[in-house]
């Protein structure tokens, strides 16, 4: 909204352009929606903007906001329910206090890296919020796996992609969620008998693997066995489960 006022005379203007805002008293911006009023801004030159004139500035705004919004309707007739994927989006989460430290990392290493391998900004406050600001939900998603493999806690009885990072006599170690480990004891490896862990997996395989326990120092304890490889499905109740195994005694 516009203005153009001499003495006790005025024009409020609607849609002003460049030279009525040059030329005029008042730029008035007024954004809203068919409820009401959600922002306001004014720029004024003269100091005698008077109630009336307020209330024919608000008075037109609202018929033009109106008008404007019907013509949009007819185009579009109700919200989208998602954005395009080229859009710009901020995205918000939050994760416990605690592993704030895990998600900046030492000296800032690990929400550098996080930004540069999704592309997105991400900021994170003391109370755990962290903001993703992206132009593309691809650069979303990146960072939102990146932070959740931080964060996420392995689930018992769920299944993981996972991927193959130490083979050892007695089993193999698998990368599963995050930064996190776990251990496929060899006897989880297959079913029957494992001779060698080498006969299963070797180093960056990807594998399929189940949450199956937790030992007494909270290590994460996994199968393969239970898992069909190729469609990730939950077989145990097909093959079984093994009964576990006596604790290891050390000798006297």
């Amino acid at each position: 909204m516009g203005l153009i006022k001499e003495g006790d005379k005025f024009a409020v203007l609607s849609d002003i352009l460049g030279d009525e805002d040059h030329l005029g008293d008042m730029d008035f911006k007024v954004a809203g929606t068919e409820a009401g009023v959600t922002a306001l801004q004014m720029d004024i030159k003269i100091t005698s903007i008077t109630p009336e004139i307020m209330k024919i500035a608000l008075g037109q705004a609202r018929d033009g906001r109106l008008h404007i919004l019907g013509e949009m309707s007819r185009a579009l007739t109700e919200n989208r329910t998602t954005v395009a994927t080229t859009a710009p989006r901020i995205t918000t989460i939050k994760v416990p206090r605690e592993k704030i430290r895990d998600v900046i990392g030492s000296g800032g290493k690990v929400i550098r890296e996080i930004v540069e391998y999704s592309g997105a900004k991400v900021d994170i406050g003391d109370d755990g919020t962290i903001t993703i600001a992206a132009t593309a939900e691809d650069q979303t998603k990146k960072a939102l796996e990146r932070i959740n493999g931080i964060v996420a806690e392995p689930e018992l009885g769920r299944i993981y992609d996972g991927k193959v990072v130490k083979t050892a006599d007695f089993g193999a170690f698998v990368n599963f969620l995050g930064a996190r480990d776990g251990l496929v004891h060899i006897s989880e490896l297959a079913q029957g008998r494992v001779g060698r862990t080498s006969d299963v997996v070797k180093d960056g395989d990807a594998v399929k693997v189940k949450v199956i326990g937790f030992d007494d120092r909270g290590k994460v304890k996994l199968s393969m066995r239970v898992v069909d490889q190729a469609t990730g499905a939950d077989i145990t109740e097909t093959v079984g489960e093994k009964p576990a195994r006596a604790p290891r005694r050390d000798a006297e």
